[in-house]
């Protein structure tokens, strides 16, 4: 399996990426660690968390993720084949990006990963009331300090992306060299300027969301469909959309030439994209994560592309 940089960084990883948001909530330790086994069994390698994983759940205070993600770090005794990432700026606890809360946040994360270093530590979002000149210097510390070895961001814009990555070149500090953000065959919001700007200054896009959260497996066919998940009263905007049910048609078109499924069409669909890296998935067994990996194994045609494309336009 072809790996991919991230960014400019010395990192690359296989195309798909585990969401860790699913640990220690929907998925308990052992089911997660099984996941991760076969993930890294498959031949991936990449792993991303957040310390605000799972704070929304009743009963949990945040850092769930990280802590299941830790134990089986622990447990199989290997760090260097795997790639970390956790994201810091959104858990209520540990807010923004000031450079204090950068530092702390980093230490919080290594203790509960028990590692000593995080490969891909993110801006989980933009933080207008902190100077990104501040956040910058916070930032590169923890990297000469080899307690990070790579900067990412997520749900910044264009404008904001870019004066951060002017910011760090200015002070030639490290700066930024993945987006997560958005984007599936339903979300396409970053095709234009932000999409351009990470082509241009080659930060590469992990992107989250790459199943529109579950509509792009197909199973959301009709209102009855609904009470499949405690999700699926979310998949009435895209059904009763125009874009929708002409995007499940063309998902099984090319699932029925390619004997794929619809939700491997969709992620090897973001995986030849221009300008992304690997789309963030989640899966709660190991029988989810198997059909997840053969996105990785699947190669549309440039007329199976561009079905696809015209249809999500």
């Amino acid at each position: 399996m072809q790996k991919r940089p991230l960014g400019r960084s010395h990192i690359a990883i296989a195309p798909l990426v585990l969401g860790g948001n699913v640990f220690g909530w929907t998925a308990d330790e052992a089911t997660s660690h099984s996941v991760l086994d076969a993930f890294v069994a498959g031949g991936f390698d990449c792993i991303d968390s957040a310390d605000v994983y799972s704070a929304w759940v009743p009963g949990h205070t945040g850092g769930e993720s990280e802590t299941v993600l830790g134990t089986w770090l622990k447990k199989r005794g290997r760090r260097d084949d795997v790639v970390i990432a956790t994201k810091v700026g959104m858990w209520p606890a540990r807010p923004g990006l000031s450079a204090k809360n950068i530092v702390e946040a980093c230490e919080d994360s290594l203790r509960r990963l028990q590692t000593d270093y995080i490969d891909l530590y993110q801006s989980h979002r933009d933080d207008a009331e902190t100077p990104q000149d501040e956040t910058a210097e916070a930032f590169d510390k923890l990297v000469k300090a080899g307690k990070v070895r790579a900067l990412g961001a997520s749900n910044f814009d264009a404008g904001r992306l870019g004066s951060a990555l002017d910011v760090s070149a200015h002070k030639g500090a490290a700066r930024y060299d993945t987006l997560q953000p958005a984007y599936n065959l339903m979300d396409r919001g970053i095709e234009g300027p932000l999409l351009d700007l990470c082509i241009e200054r080659e930060v590469g896009i992990i992107s989250y969301y790459g199943l529109a959260s579950g509509f792009l497996t197909g199973k959301y066919r009709t209102a009855e469909d609904y009470g499949k998940s405690p999700r699926g009263g979310g998949m009435k905007k895209y059904l009763e959309s125009e874009k929708g049910p002409r995007v499940l048609a063309a998902l099984d078109a090319v699932a029925a030439e390619t004997g794929a499924t619809q939700a491997q069409v969709s992620l090897a669909w973001i995986m030849a994209r221009p300008g992304l890296t690997a789309p963030i998935a989640s899966a709660t067994s190991v029988a989810q994560l198997e059909e997840l990996m053969g996105a990785a194994r699947l190669t549309l045609s440039s007329a199976q592309m561009r079905q696809l494309n015209a249809a999500s336009a």
